[in-house]
């Protein structure tokens, strides 16, 4: 059975262990204090998003977050899917929707005026995913850029 469930701060070892795993597919490198800060920072602040972990009969096999912004663009909140990851042995059995519809029902109930992910364009199977959910190119002329101001640290 396919559950899931909100994710507290007692939750964060396990999603800082779920999250090693997802960095690992990627050859990524987890700084795990890094990795701790970065849960209790959204898991103690409501107003920045939330975590749900999802669950196949009764073991953890995945997590999501959505994070949260105030949008110009679209006058009120937007929110991005900043991470969705199931474990490999637990693909393709419903609980990347499943984590999916959590999510998109979070976003309802805040009134969240647009969502965005960023996915592999090789990664076919999670396009998949996230264009049954309405996700999909808004605009092929446009980027997203980046830059690494700084490093996150506990005394911010």
């Amino acid at each position: 059975m396919v559950t899931t469930r909100r994710a507290g701060t007692d939750d964060t070892p396990l999603l800082v262990a779920l999250m090693g795993e997802f960095y690992a597919e990627s050859d990524f490198s987890l700084d795990g204090q890094w990795a701790r800060d970065s849960f209790a920072a959204l898991l103690g602040d409501d107003a920045k998003g939330a975590v749900w972990i999802a669950f196949q009969d009764g073991e953890p096999a995945g997590y999501a977050v959505l994070t949260l912004r105030h949008s110009m663009e679209y006058g009120g909140p937007d929110g991005f899917i900043d991470d969705l990851y199931i474990r490999p042995g637990y693909r393709r059995q419903g609980l990347g929707r499943e984590a999916l519809r959590a999510l998109f029902a979070e976003c309802e109930r805040r009134r969240v005026l647009a969502v965005h992910v960023e996915a592999g364009r090789d990664n076919v199977a999670a396009q998949r995913l996230y264009r049954s959910f309405g996700l999909d190119v808004l605009d092929k002329a446009r980027q997203l850029l980046t830059v690494r101001l700084r490093a996150a640290s506990k005394a911010d």
